[in-house]
C-alpha cells in the first residue's frame, strides 16, 4: 500500500525554520500540540511518531524534526476526519487485518521483553551448564589452516614452513578463505564440525605440528594444530544472545498458548477449497 507523507519534503523545506517555543510549563505526553476539528494531537502522538520515522529522519535533531512532524500529524488527521466512512472494503479490511497484527505484535514484543531479566537469562544458563556437563565429554580442536588453489602451491608454502616461516603470516598472504585474515585460524570446533578430511588431519597431529598439503573439495590445505581440550560448557557471554532468543520465543510461544486456550475459538474452515486463496475479486466492492 502506498503511504502518503509530505514529511521528507517538510524537513527539506522547514530545517532553517526556528522551532516555535512551547509553554514554559514542562510539556508532558497530554500536552496538546494542535488540534484539527477538536481532535487533539499531542506530544505522545509527536513522539510516537517519531519512532517509527526512517533511521536517517531519526538520526535529525528534534529542533529540525518538530514543525514539519507536527504538521504532518495535523495533515494526516485532517485528510482522515474528511475520509471517515469512505474507506472501500478491500481498505476496510487490511485496515482490520493491520490493527489486529498491530495490537498482537505489540503484545507478543512486551512479553519477550519482560522474560529478558537477568534472573531468567542466569537461571537459563545454569540450566545449560547442568544439562552441558551431564553429557560425554568430546574432544575439541583449535586449528588454523592455509588453503591454495594447487598442490605446487601447498607444496611451495610447505617448504618456506619447514624452514622455518610463520604459519599465520603466510596464511594471510596466500591463502584464500575468509579465515586469512586472523592468520588461518579457525577457532575451536568439535567432531563432526569440519569435512572428514580435515577431521581426521587434526587428530592425528600433535599440538603445534603441522600437516600437508591435503587435497579436500575445497582446495589444497596445510593444517596447524594449535591446542587440544576436552568440550565444556561456554561461559555465559558466550551463549547470552543464544539464551536471550530462546527466552523470548518461549515466553511469546506460551503467550499465544494461554490467548488460544483461554478464547472460545470456532474453526469453521475445514470444508473451505484452499483455491479460495486466488479470488482476490472477491475484495472488490
Amino acid at each position: 500500500m502506498v503511504r502518503f507523507s509530505r514529511f521528507s519534503v517538510a524537513v527539506a523545506t522547514m530545517m532553517a525554520v526556528s522551532t516555535p517555543a512551547l509553554s514554559e510549563t514542562e510539556p508532558t505526553r497530554d500536552t496538546v500540540l494542535a488540534t484539527v476539528n477538536g481532535t487533539e494531537i499531542t506530544v505522545g502522538h509527536l513522539l510516537a511518531a517519531r519512532e517509527t520515522l526512517p533511521e536517517q529522519f531519526q538520526e535529525m535533531p528534534g529542533e529540525a524534526l518538530f514543525q514539519p512532524l507536527v504538521e504532518q500529524l495535523i495533515e494526516q488527521t485532517a485528510i482522515m476526519q474528511e475520509a471517515e466512512g469512505t474507506l472501500s472494503v478491500r481498505e476496510q479490511i487490511a485496515f482490520e487485518n493491520e490493527q489486529r497484527a498491530f495490537i498482537a505484535n505489540a503484545a507478543l514484543t512486551r512479553v519477550a521483553s519482560e522474560a529478558l531479566s537477568e534472573e531468567n537469562v542466569n537461571e537459563a544458563y545454569n540450566a545449560f551448564v547442568t544439562e552441558f556437563d551431564g553429557r560425554e565429554p568430546t574432544p575439541e580442536f583449535n586449528a588454523s589452516h592455509i588453503i591454495v588453489e594447487t598442490e605446487e602451491e601447498a607444496q611451495a608454502l610447505r617448504a618456506e614452513l619447514d624452514e622455518g616461516a610463520d604459519f599465520a603470516e603466510l596464511a594471510r598472504e596466500h591463502s584464500m578463505d575468509g579465515a586469512a585474515a586472523g592468520g588461518g585460524s579457525l577457532g575451536w570446533f568439535g567432531l563432526g564440525a569440519m569435512i572428514p578430511e580435515f577431521e581426521e588431519a587434526v587428530q592425528e597431529l600433535e599440538v603445534g605440528e603441522y600437516m600437508g598439503p591435503l587435497e579436500t573439495s575445497f582446495g589444497w590445505h596445510l593444517v596447524l594444530l594449535n591446542d587440544t581440550r576436552m568440550s565444556q560448557a561456554p561461559e555465559l557471554e558466550e551463549v547470552r544472545e543464544a539464551l536471550e532468543e530462546n527466552l523470548q520465543r518461549e515466553a511469546a510461544q506460551a503467550a499465544l498458548n494461554r490467548a488460544t486456550e483461554a478464547a472460545a475459538i470456532e474453526r469453521n474452515y475445514e470444508d473451505i477449497d484452499a483455491a479460495i486463496m486466488s479470488r482476490t475479486e472477491l475484495l472488490d466492492d
